[in-house]
């Protein structure tokens, strides 16, 4: 069967000697692993167009049962590549990609998760600044859609509003928690769980108003560059742990480190 469908690269590997076997998170199929023969050859009218975070149309020939489909062509929608390489985007672009390889399983179909993924890698590529800032909205939504999205306006113990809060109680500080999930008033907290990391109440309200910002409108918040560093780092540890990948958190560890230079 010969299909045509959209799809996210997210990972590669050299196969024989110039072809290559590709990862894809594709619209209508979820996750498949494909061929493209000849790929690394510079005359084929596929080399260079599959690498990590591109995104194309493609050309799939798909059998039942088949566990590596063939790609016979394919034309770049979006792509990580530019004039000026940007070594925070390509950072936040592989951490990106990396979490979704290891949240999707198998070929299931996932518009929700597809559509967040594609509009990220869109925005990421145009964007000049921000990059922390939209890898925060990123990660949100993804937990969101994942079923782990943790608790940022109702503290995770008390289930008292933290908003109010900070101005009943002239909070400086709250605390993040990994698990369960979400943010905790520092009073409420009596030593639960040693996975509580202290945020400030700006990091907070940073991390609330980007939860409710549409992605378009991330340039208009007005966040300091350490709160969204540390937001971001806090939830890759938290993605991390939900997503129950230990044998790649080191890759984790390489991405973030990247983003904090």
């Amino acid at each position: 069967m010969i299909v045509k469908t959209r799809a996210v690269v997210l990972r590669e590997t050299k196969f024989r000697d110039q072809s290559k076997i590709c990862m894809l998170f594709t619209r209508e199929f979820g996750k498949v692993s494909v061929i493209l023969k000849g790929a690394r050859n510079p005359k084929s009218r596929l080399s260079g167009k599959f690498s990590p975070g591109s995104v194309l149309d493609i050309v799939l020939y798909k059998k039942p049962n088949r566990d590596v489909q063939l790609v016979s062509d394919g034309n770049i929608v979006y792509s990580p590549l530019a004039a000026e390489p940007d070594m925070e985007k390509f950072a936040a672009m592989y951490l990106i990609v990396d979490l979704i390889d290891q949240a999707l399983d198998g070929e299931e179909k996932n518009l929700q998760l597809f559509w967040l993924l594609e509009n990220s890698l869109d925005a990421l590529y145009r964007m000049n600044r921000y990059t922390e800032r939209l890898l925060v909205w990123f990660l949100l939504r993804m937990v969101s859609l994942l079923g782990f999205e943790p608790s940022i306006k109702r503290c995770v113990y008390s289930d008292e509003e933290i908003e109010p809060a900070i101005e009943t109680m002239k909070l400086r500080e709250l605390l993040f928690v990994m698990n369960p999930g979400g943010i905790a008033i520092p009073a409420t907290a009596t030593g639960r769980t040693p996975h509580e990391q202290r945020i400030s109440a700006d990091a907070f309200l940073t991390l609330l108003a980007i939860a409710e910002t549409p992605l378009s409108e991330l340039g208009n918040i007005p966040a300091l560059e350490a709160e969204t560093t540390l937001l971001a780092a806090l939830l890759q540890d938290y993605c991390s742990i939900h997503l129950e990948q230990a044998p790649r958190a080191s890759n984790l560890a390489v991405v973030a480190q990247m983003l904090l230079k």
